[in-house]
């Protein structure tokens, strides 16, 4: 089992820069491969970013490609988000995600934080 909390949310301006972060508890973070995800209003749930165990594999989204950046801290069992050049469609709750294997898809993650809302203003 694993506890998943984000924090870092908040309302930004379009341009501005912001940095999620989870801090996980439970058994054995290091060997969850972390991910985030997000929802908008309207929308579907939608991958964001992931990395491995490791750290040493990310994914990103192509929506985000180059403007995020995930990483992770083993030591302190946390895992970051940093998002920069932010824009009005990046709104929505960030949600943080743990599971066995590197994945993209919603369905198929294990453990899910609780959210933290992003909003950006145009």
């Amino acid at each position: 089992q694993v506890q998943l909390v984000e924090s870092g949310g908040g309302l930004v301006q379009a341009g501005d820069s912001l940095r999620l972060s989870c801090a996980a508890s439970g058994r054995t973070f290091r060997s969850y491969a972390m991910h985030w995800f997000r929802h908008a209003p309207g929308k579907e749930r939608e991958f964001a970013a992931a990395i491995s165990w490791s750290g040493g594999r990310t994914v990103y989204a192509d929506s985000v490609k180059g403007r995020f950046t995930i990483s992770r801290d083993n030591a302190k069992n946390t895992v970051y988000l940093q998002m920069k050049s932010l824009k009005p469609e990046d709104t929505a709750v960030y949600y943080c995600a743990a599971d066995s294997f590197l994945r993209t898809v919603v369905s198929a993650i294990e453990y899910w934080g609780q959210g933290t809302q992003v909003t950006v203003s145009s």
